[in-house]
Formats: C-alpha cells, sequence, structure tokens
C-alpha cells in the first residue's frame, strides 16, 4: 500500500514541476524591454489619438492571432503579452475610449479617474512592478503617496476618531501601537496571520494552471486546503477572525477598514482576500503620474508596433462559433448591421456573467459545464461613485495625497447591512446612512497636475449602492435620465458631501462641479451588467478551492478564454494576474515564474550598477 502512496506522490510532483516550472513557449519576459524614459505627453488631444481610435472595419488587421473582447487592464495585459511574442492581436471596446476602469473623463474643465485610486507593491525589484514596467516598456511613471496614505475615520463629528495608516512593515505596526496602546499583541497576530495567509495564494495560481484532473484531484482529497494557508482561512470571515484578536471595537473596525477595496462587508468577506490586500500596502502605495488614462495609453503602442489594434465604439454582441461549437471570432456591431471579425482565438475581458450569459448562443449558454461555473459566482454589489470639481490648489484646499475611509460608526457590519438591505421605497432614508465612504483627491496626488490644470483641484468619493435602487431607470438615455432618477442621486450626493466637508471643510465654498455614477452609470460606460465594479463577487463562496479549480481561463468553449478579474482576483493587481495567468496557458509556460525571474535579473542588475 505505501509503495502506491510514494508512486502516486512521486507522480503528483513530477506533473506539478511540468505545469509549474515547465517552459516549452515563448515567454515575453525572455529579456528586459524597458526603454529609455521618453517626455511626458500632456496634450490630451494627442492622447485621445491612440486612446479614441474608432471602429471601423478598414482598421482591422488581417491574419489575427487573437481577439479580446474589453479594453480593461486585464484585456491590455493579455493582448500586450502576446503582442511581446509576435502576436497579432485585436481589442475591440465598446466605450469611446480604451482602458475600462483604468479611462479617465473630462468635464467642465475637470478630469476624473473611474476606478485607479492607489495601487501597491510598486518598489522596484517588486515582481508586479517588473511586470507593469514591461508592458508599459517602463513609459508608465508612478508617485508615491503620503505617508501615512490612508487616514480610518469612525464615529460622527462630536465623537471623531481619526486612525492614521502608515506604510512601511515595521512602521504600519509600530504606529499602529501607538494609537491602541494595551493591544500590541493583537496587532502583532493580526500582521502575523495576514501575512501567513497571503503567502499562500501561490496555490491559487496553481489550481488553475494544472491539468483540471489534477487540480480536481487536489480539491476532493482535500490536499489543496492542507497545502495551501490561503484556503485554510478562505472559508472564515473577516469578522469572526478579526473578533477573535481583540476586544476593542475601534481597533476591530481599524482592521477591517480596507473592505472597501473588494466590496464586501467584514462578516461576508473572507479573511484570505483581507490578507491579501493588508499585505499589499505594507511598502506603500502610488498613483500613475499623469493620471489613470496613462496606463492604456503606454500599453496600445505596444499592440500596435505588433501588427495589432485597439479600437473603441466596438460594442461585441455575440462570440462566433463554427459547427464544432468552436470560438473562431466576433461580431461587432456597427450601426443595424454586424461585421464579422475572425481569428483563431478569443479572449474576454468582459467578465463571465457578460461572456456567458449575453455573448454565446442560448443553445450553448445551457451547456451543463457553462452553467457549473455560473452557479459557483453571484454579482458584485453595485458601484458609487461622487465627482467633485474644486477651485483651488491643493495647499489651498487643504488636499493631500492620501486617502479617508469614513464610517458613522465602528460598527461596520451593522451599518453596511442596515444599508444595503433598505427597499427602495425607504431610499430617502438609505441616502442618509451611507456606511462606508472612501475619499480621495487624485489631483493631490498627480505632480503633472498643476501644469496641466492649474488652479483647479479634484475630489473623487465611492461608496456602494445596491442596483436595484436604480434598476428601473437603466434603459433612460444616460444624459437625460428621468426626474425621480436625478432626485435619488442628488439625495446621495448632498449626504456624501456633508461627511465630505466636515473633513475638508476648505472645499464646501468652492465647489464649481459635482456629479454622481451611480451602478447604473458602470453598467453603461464599463459593461458591469449589475453595475459591480469589482466583477463576480468577492464574498466567501468566491474562495472555495473547487470554485479556484473551476473556473480558469479556460472555458468549456473550445479557443474560448477568459482573462481579468473573474479569472483570479479583483483590482488593478488582480486583474492583472489574471491576464499573466490567461497568457500562461495560451502560450503553454509559467509567465508568472518568468516575470519573478525578470524581477530578479533587474533586481541584481540594478545593484551591480550600484557597486
Amino acid at each position: 500500500m505505501w509503495i502506491a502512496v510514494v508512486v502516486i506522490s512521486l507522480a503528483l510532483v513530477a506533473i506539478m514541476f511540468k505545469y509549474v516550472l515547465g517552459t516549452p513557449g515563448p515567454s515575453p519576459f525572455a529579456i528586459d524591454r524597458r526603454e529609455p524614459l521618453k517626455p511626458m505627453v500632456l496634450d490630451r488631444k494627442l492622447k485621445n489619438k491612440v486612446l479614441k481610435q474608432g471602429f471601423l472595419a478598414s482598421k482591422v488587421p488581417q491574419d489575427l492571432d487573437a481577439i479580446v473582447v474589453g479594453s480593461g487592464i486585464g484585456g491590455l495585459a493579455i493582448a500586450v503579452l502576446l503582442a511581446k511574442v509576435g502576436k497579432k492581436v485585436l481589442v475591440l471596446e465598446q466605450h469611446d475610449r480604451a482602458g475600462g476602469c483604468c479611462h479617465t473623463f473630462t468635464e467642465q474643465g475637470f478630469e476624473f479617474d473611474v476606478g485607479i485610486h492607489y495601487i501597491g507593491e510598486l518598489l522596484d525589484h517588486k515582481p508586479l512592478r517588473c511586470l507593469i514596467d514591461q508592458l508599459t516598456n517602463g513609459q508608465l511613471q508612478w508617485e508615491p503617496l503620503d505617508n501615512p496614505f490612508d487616514n480610518v475615520v469612525l464615529g460622527p463629528p462630536e465623537n471623531r476618531r481619526i486612525y492614521p495608516i502608515y506604510s512601511g512593515k515595521k512602521r504600519y505596526i509600530d504606529e499602529l501601537k501607538k494609537c491602541f496602546p494595551g493591544e500590541e499583541k493583537a496587532i502583532d497576530e493580526y500582521v502575523r496571520l495576514s501575512k501567513k495567509v497571503a503567502n499562500g495564494v501561490w496555490f491559487m495560481v496553481l489550481l488553475k494552471l494544472l491539468p483540471t484532473p489534477l487540480a480536481k484531484f487536489l480539491v476532493h482529497t482535500g490536499l489543496a486546503n492542507r497545502l495551501s494557508s490561503f484556503f485554510r482561512y478562505a472559508s472564515r470571515s473577516l469578522t469572526d477572525v478579526v473578533n477573535e484578536l481583540t476586544q476593542n471595537k475601534d481597533l476591530r473596525a481599524v482592521m477591517c477598514y480596507i473592505f472597501g477595496t473588494y466590496g464586501k462587508m467584514p462578516k461576508e468577506a473572507s479573511f484570505s482576500m483581507h490578507s491579501l490586500l493588508l499585505c499589499h500596502y505594507l511598502n506603500g502605495a502610488w498613483y500613475p503620474k499623469g493620471g489613470a488614462s496613462e496606463i492604456a495609453y503606454h500599453m496600445i503602442p505596444i499592440i500596435e508596433k505588433a501588427g495589432g489594434a485597439v479600437l473603441v465604439r466596438a460594442p461585441v454582441n455575440r462570440i462566433l462559433l463554427n459547427d464544432a461549437k468552436e470560438a473562431i471570432g466576433v461580431s461587432v456591431l456597427k450601426g443595424q448591421e454586424e461585421v464579422h471579425v475572425h481569428a483563431p482565438i478569443v479572449i474576454s475581458d468582459a467578465g463571465i456573467f457578460n461572456t456567458y450569459e449575453h455573448l454565446l448562443p442560448k443553445d450553448v449558454q445551457t451547456m451543463p459545464a457553462i452553467q457549473k461555473q455560473l452557479s459557483m459566482v453571484q454579482h458584485g454589489d453595485g458601484g458609487l461613485s461622487i465627482f467633485i470639481g474644486v477651485d483651488g490648489t491643493k495647499e489651498e484646499l487643504g488636499l493631500k495625497a492620501d486617502n479617508y475611509f469614513i464610517f458613522p460608526e465602528n460598527n461596520l457590519d451593522e451599518l453596511a447591512c442596515s444599508f444595503l438591505n433598505h427597499c427602495p421605497s425607504a431610499l430617502e432614508e438609505s441616502s442618509k446612512n451611507v456606511p462606508m465612504i472612501f475619499v480621495a483627491s487624485p489631483s493631490a496626488k498627480d505632480p503633472t497636475w498643476p501644469e496641466r490644470k492649474p488652479g483647479k483641484s479634484t475630489v473623487t468619493v465611492v461608496s456602494f449602492a445596491n442596483y436595484a435602487w436604480f434598476e428601473e431607470w437603466k434603459d433612460d438615455k444616460v444624459k437625460n435620465r428621468s426626474i425621480d432618477y436625478k432626485e435619488l442621486k442628488e439625495a446621495f450626493i448632498s449626504k456624501i458631501l456633508e461627511a465630505v466637508t466636515e473633513i475638508f471643510p476648505k472645499i464646501k465654498d468652492r465647489i464649481e462641479y459635482v456629479d454622481a455614477g451611480t451602478p447604473i452609470t458602470n453598467q453603461h460606460y464599463i459593461g458591469a451588467p449589475k453595475g459591480e465594479i469589482y466583477g463576480a463577487d468577492h464574498g466567501i463562496p468566491r474562495f472555495s478551492v473547487e470554485l479556484n479549480a473551476t473556473i480558469r481561463p479556460q472555458t468549456p468553449i473550445k479557443n474560448l478564454f477568459l482573462t481579468g478579474q473573474d479569472v483570479m482576483l479583483c483590482g488593478f493587481a488582480g486583474a492583472l494576474t489574471g491576464a499573466v495567468t490567461c497568457g500562461s496557458v495560451i502560450l503553454n509556460r509559467n509567465l508568472h515564474l518568468d516575470a519573478i525571474g525578470l524581477a530578479k535579473r533587474v533586481k541584481n542588475g540594478n545593484n551591480k550598477k550600484k557597486e
């Protein structure tokens, strides 16, 4: 018996080494492709020539190797990875500009970002920084945020407590202990446990790269949970873990505050997901110089250089299949006509719901394998954003390169439950009790802003709202929705502005522009089916080993692949990881290890230059 166990174990090790360390395909990370830094282009019209190339059949390159649906970071990243190994890729975007949640828009002279607020893990030697440098040929520059980079605000004005969150592995802990004397043991254990759990996330990638039978074997034997600290804690809620560590309610809230960056209240959030966010920002936080649109602006030329293109105003209405139910291209709506574009590979960055429920034929949607995947996920909560344009410089207005997370009190779960469970008839009451408000000034974070928009500033607010509250107006014209819709928006804006101006009183009388984006705004502009900003829901079920072994870049349709947030995790870094995982499958090579290897070579090279 023991001989059989040894043989099976050795076979598993051999297979895992083949798929984890094997390198049969070409690598986009074979060499360091960073180029000398070029002058930053600040002229909006020049940038738009890259970001706003409208779809025409005549612009579609011949002999495509792949088509990508959606130009979010997951779509652009997989297109660049393929372009770097000589593939000709067409990226199709339904909006009028490329970038997905990385795009910016301008209203009354104010430029606003919609999804990039701050990114962690961007020290020069870190793999994520190396990955982004390679995807932009080293042209995307980053500006560090202030330290503290986050501020947690608890309680009403008459009993307000503000807790600064510092970067630096040691300083984060030391400053937290200063705020909570007597809680040193709880803080140390929270950080220790978070690091331990986050370090096990590599197994999630492994499950998606291994052959399906082997991945399922690891799941059904329980080995996946045993081998990965990430999956061992995945079924435990953030609330449960934190409540075991301390009885201090303010400290509990501070440990949980960043839950808004993945969209689940603490009692529904997986501690494993939360641990990734804590560790993501331990070394600091950064913002792209020149604004979020710089990301797409520096990726598109790489796709074009390989013979591909990124075309906007190109709504894909269906994926084309042959008689064998294999993907062979897509159909793009041009007015009332369909334009068919063919390629041997189709990659969707449109999300799992859009891909399976809207882009595939009805008879294919009912396939058991597709229905199984859909049954494992649910829509995330809708996003609510408020965009504020202010007359004045950051110095005049007291704006800094940091973020504020504002909570009415420290009972975060109770606040979120009460808010999200309001029925449509009680929305006026709901607008008065927003449980979490994220506030930041993109203009204060961007050192190029004073030159681009002198004497002006912007403030962005992010929170959550139920799609159902706004659904009745989804078919109205975007710029001319009903008066009831506008009044509901105004109710949210008014109450949220009260909280914002209490923290930033100098902006109160200098606001020149304000508007809100609701879940149906997200549905229109970024194609989010229920207005969600983080793709499929990131609650505890999202992190089961079975789901992560089942939902992978390969779909049940041959030649159709998924990329972006729904493959791995939400946010900028999560969507990038989804793209690298997708590229690994398509190129039959572990690109994660390639990127890590290149990061090490770059670091060693930099060290030698210093010597």
